[in-house]
């Protein structure tokens, strides 16, 4: 089955686009079992939505206070570090909306990745027992990667931890990563995916084509959720 894509014009457009979804997405989760859970992705492409998020325009419409964060993956380094998922979204969003320590659920960079690996999986066990996280955030490498998820690696033949620790290639940034296996990705009830720049246009025409012949090569097809499956991209990554 190939996913909904919508493709707007701009990132920025992209963003708001996927602030929309997040603020539809939480209030939905909240009013019918009265929390939600979230797993929130890195990179680059997400600040802009988590800037947005924060701000005046869409702040004061999410219901911070029932949502619990958690992260699809993180690079394993100090929480403080500029490298950190953690940090991104902390200095982006929840820092400026004033959210609870509390509802906010860090993966250990810190840590060896093999513990913090453990760590994390014994978390979303305990606080997400069916393990059906609401909305999982997800982007795409160039290599059509996701979470940290990359081509080839064995973490996508994994079927029954939910967390792994991986190391990808020694020429991408911290390669020791911590990362969402697809059995915990895909139980998901919804996925957003975003894809933003030239770069990423041949994954998302494979994708659109045939996503199943497309999981051969990119990872980021392997993701097929028991909820529904968004991608929300820009013209550049989809025209």
């Amino acid at each position: 089955m190939s996913p909904e894509i919508s493709v707007l014009e701009t990132a920025d457009a992209m963003s708001h686009e996927a602030a929309r979804f997040v603020l539809l997405s939480t209030r939905e989760a909240v009013l019918c079992t009265g929390r939600c859970t979230v797993a929130l992705s890195g990179g680059s492409t997400p600040r802009r939505l988590y800037e947005l998020l924060a701000s005046d325009e869409y702040r004061g419409a999410l219901p911070w206070d029932e949502i619990e964060w958690f992260w699809s993956d993180e690079r394993c380094v100090p929480p403080d570090d500029p490298r950190s998922n953690f940090r991104l979204a902390q200095d982006a969003m929840l820092e400026r909306a004033g959210v609870a320590p509390a509802q906010v659920h860090r993966m250990y960079g810190e840590l060896t990745p093999a513990r913090a690996a453990l760590a994390y999986e014994a978390l979303v066990r305990e606080r997400i027992p069916d393990h059906a996280f609401d909305l999982i955030l997800l982007g795409v490498g160039e290599d059509g990667h996701t979470a940290s998820l990359f081509p080839g690696h064995p973490a996508l033949e994994e079927r029954e931890q939910l967390v792994v620790a991986v190391r990808g290639a020694d020429t991408i940034d911290v390669p020791d990563r911590i990362t969402m296996t697809l059995p915990l990705i895909n139980r998901a009830r919804s996925v957003l995916v975003l894809a933003s720049g030239a770069p990423k246009r041949p994954i998302v025409q494979a994708v659109r084509e045939n996503a199943t012949a497309a999981a051969a090569q990119f990872p980021i097809a392997r993701v097929r959720p028991a909820g529904h499956l968004t991608w929300i991209v820009d013209q550049a990554a989809g025209g």
